[in-house]
């Protein structure tokens, strides 16, 4: 499994370090770390939308940091 996150300056803005920190520790908490390669990127190229862009395999998501559990457990956690 293939997670990415949008680190770029519009991203950043609304968040994203945030959101990679909150990720980073439910991947290690979940003891996931053999199984999500987990990167940032400078940008997804969805900068137009609200929320930060975040790439799961070849799905786009647009998140908060708020959303960040519920995004662990609906998208990542079933797949693992």
């Amino acid at each position: 499994m293939k997670l990415v996150v949008c680190v770029g300056s519009s991203c950043h803005l609304k968040g994203s370090r945030q959101v990679v920190e909150r990720l980073r520790e439910l991947i290690e908490k979940n003891k996931l770390e053999d199984s999500i390669e987990f990167s940032g990127i400078f940008c997804l190229n969805h900068c137009e939308e609200e929320g930060i862009s975040v790439k799961l395999d070849d799905k786009y998501f647009s998140l908060s940091p708020k959303d960040v559990d519920s995004f662990f457990q609906n998208e990542i956690m079933p797949g693992k």
